[in-house]
C-alpha cells in the first residue's frame, strides 16, 4: 500500500531537515515524499536533495500553503494520502506502517490519531498534547476536529469530497476535514496514540486579531458546507429573535 506524504515548504531550512529524516526514518516499504515548495531563496531545497527518500520535488510560486498541498494532492500517486508540514514530524519510525496497517479495513476512509505540541527550537521539550479521541459527529458541533497533520486520507476521499478551499486562509483544513466527515459522512477510525510532534506557534493563534479572523473563517467553513454549529443553533437564534440581529 503506497502512502504518499506532502510537505509545503517555504525558506524553512531551520526546521525541515527534521520532517524529512522523521519520514526517511519509516519502516513502511512504500512511501512517496513530494515537497512542493513556494520557491525558497534560503537552504530549503539543498536540505532537501540531501533525502535521497524525496520522490518528487517542484520549487514555484503559490498562492499560500493550502494551494501547494492541493498541487502536491494532483501529483500524489499513493493509495492514502497524510500532509506532514515542514515544521512537523513523525514521533516514532513505525508510524506509518500502523497507519497502513488500519487502513486495511477497505470500509475505511481516512484514519487520526493524537499530537503533541513541542517548543519550537527543542523538539524533545512538550509543551502540551492534543488528544483527539474518538470520533462523534456531535463532536464538531461543541469544537472539536482531529489534528489535521495526524489527518490520513484515501485518495477516492480527494476524487469524491473535493480539495482544500484555498479561499480559506486559516481554516481550509478544519473546513476540509468538515466536509469529509460531517457532510459526506465518510468512515474514519482513531488511532489513540501521538503520531506527530509539532511546533508550536502558526498563523491562527499569532495574534488575539489572528485568533479572531480564524474564528470567523471557522464559522464560514460551516456556511460553506450549508451546516450551522449546535451553538449559534442553541444560543443565537433565539436571541436574534428578541433583538432582531443578524448572524452574519
Amino acid at each position: 500500500m503506497k502512502i504518499s506524504i506532502i510537505t509545503a515548504t517555504y525558506n524553512s531550512a531551520v526546521t525541515v531537515r527534521d520532517t524529512l529524516a522523521s519520514i526517511s526514518k519509516q519502516d513502511h516499504p512504500d512511501i512517496e515524499h513530494i515537497i512542493v515548495d513556494g520557491g525558497s531563496d534560503d537552504e530549503t531545497l539543498k536540505i532537501v536533495r540531501e533525502f535521497p527518500h524525496v520522490s518528487k520535488v517542484i520549487s514555484e510560486k503559490d498562492n499560500g500553503i493550502y494551494d501547494a498541498m492541493n498541487k502536491g494532492i494532483r501529483l500524489a500517486s499513493g493509495e492514502i494520502i497524510g500532509i506532514l508540514n515542514s515544521d512537523d514530524l513523525y514521533m516514532e519510525a513505525n508510524i506509518l506502517s500502523k497507519v497502513a496497517s488500519i487502513f486495511r479495513n477497505e470500509l475505511l476512509d481516512a484514519v487520526y490519531g493524537d499530537l503533541q505540541y513541542v517548543e519550537p527550537h527543542n523538539i524533545n521539550s512538550i509543551t502540551r498534547t492534543w488528544k483527539a479521541g474518538k470520533f462523534r459527529k456531535k463532536s464538531f458541533y461543541f469544537g472539536w476536529m482531529p489534528p489535521h497533520p495526524t489527518f490520513f486520507v484515501r485518495r477516492r476521499v480527494y476524487e469524491k469530497a473535493g480539495l482544500f478551499n484555498t479561499s480559506l486562509r486559516s481554516a481550509a483544513d478544519y473546513e476540509l476535514m468538515l466536509r469529509v466527515l460531517l457532510k459526506h459522512d465518510m468512515q474514519v477510525s482513531y488511532l489513540p496514540e501521538v503520531l506527530v510532534k509539532m511546533r508550536g506557534g502558526g498563523i491562527s493563534n499569532a495574534s488575539l486579531r489572528n485568533r479572531i479572523k480564524a474564528n470567523k473563517e471557522d464559522r464560514m467553513a460551516w456556511k460553506i458546507n450549508g451546516l450551522e454549529p449546535y451553538f449559534f443553533t442553541l444560543y443565537l437564534k433565539p436571541l436574534r429573535k428578541v433583538f432582531q440581529f443578524k448572524i452574519k
